[in-house]
């Protein structure tokens, strides 16, 4: 009878035949059905005739959804579409989406379908070509029929090696895909998906522990690897005009500190860096805009860089 109301609601007016299929009942029991509602107080009216059918009264709207505005805005949100695409279910959730439209009361319906014009997200970078993961299809039945892995990976030092693991789960990290899976000897694990280079679907079976929680364990694992990233921290000194430009090099550098910038030719900044390396190339990118004040060590590898950048633009 909910479903009733809904498909009411939504698609005005409806034959009792056509109700019938809808809900997979016989005509007989959509009568008893209409009885029943009429009974409690709800306003169904019946039109006969050819084009006759089944309706609620005029401007009659039940909340049985239980959605508020802002909860329809929040549920209607589109998802990345490239990772949909990833995931094999671009059509199946638009089409999800449609049908959970129409089971809307009328007066939301609309604000619903208003969400996909006024928000969109793309997760993708915008020139970084993106990974490519030959063994997906193996990956995701895996997950969904909770059979074990035979994947040949390649870890973050080029090193490759065969293992046996349980995949819990595939969490997408901007436009990556991270498989989540326990190894034979329970300990939980992180796999970039593109470093797998082979996965074999096995005939064996695993039983997924019964407390693990899968955001939970991501929200965790990501804190537990920033907290132990390396780190390299160098003091510097910025032109004021150069500032602005210290997060957006598309180098990685987290800004720790900025000094006053009021009435200062140079600011004083102090960044952090995963190594040494990353710092050297960071910083020279800048030229004379950036003065390092302090390690010492790296001031003197920097002059060297950039006069061995010098003498090779230099004729013969």
């Amino acid at each position: 009878m909910v479903s009733i109301l809904l498909l009411l609601q939504s698609h005005g007016q409806m034959s009792a035949r056509e109700l019938a299929e809808k809900l997979e009942v016989s005509e007989r029991t959509i009568y008893r059905d209409m009885d029943a509602l009429s009974g409690t107080g709800i306003p169904v009216v019946a039109e006969r005739g050819k084009n006759g059918g089944w309706s609620l009264l005029e401007d009659y709207q039940t909340d049985l959804t239980g959605f508020k505005e802002s909860e329809i805005r929040a549920l209607f949100v589109p998802p990345s579409t490239h990772l949909l695409d990833d995931l094999g279910l671009t059509r199946i959730s638009r089409e999800a989406r449609t049908k959970l439209i129409a089971s809307l009361p009328s007066t939301y319906r609309e604000n619903a379908k208003d969400v996909w014009n006024r928000i969109h997200i793309d997760t993708s970078a915008w020139r970084k070509k993106r990974e490519k993961t030959d063994s997906f299809e193996e990956i995701k039945e895996a997950i969904w029929n909770e059979h074990k892995l035979s994947i040949t990976y390649q870890g973050a030092d080029g090193k490759t090696g065969d293992r046996i693991v349980e995949p819990l789960g595939l969490v997408a990290k901007g436009d990556l895909w991270y498989l989540i899976a326990a190894k034979e000897n329970g300990d939980i694990r992180n796999y970039r998906a593109s470093r797998i280079q082979r996965a074999e679907l096995m005939r064996e079976t695993f039983q997924r522990p019964a407390d693990f929680d899968l955001a939970e364990y991501w929200t965790s694992s990501t804190q537990s690897f920033i907290q132990h990233l390396p780190s390299y921290e160098v003091k510097v000194e910025v032109t004021r005009s150069a500032l602005p430009r210290l997060t957006f090099t598309g180098r990685f550098a987290r800004v720790l500190e900025t000094g006053d910038a009021h009435n200062r030719e140079w600011v004083p900044v102090t960044l952090s860096f995963d190594s040494e390396e990353e710092a050297k190339g960071y910083l020279l990118g800048f030229a004379d805009q950036v003065k390092i004040v302090e390690p010492q060590p790296l001031r003197r590898k920097i002059l060297q860089m950039a006069e061995a950048t010098v003498a090779s633009y230099k004729p013969n």
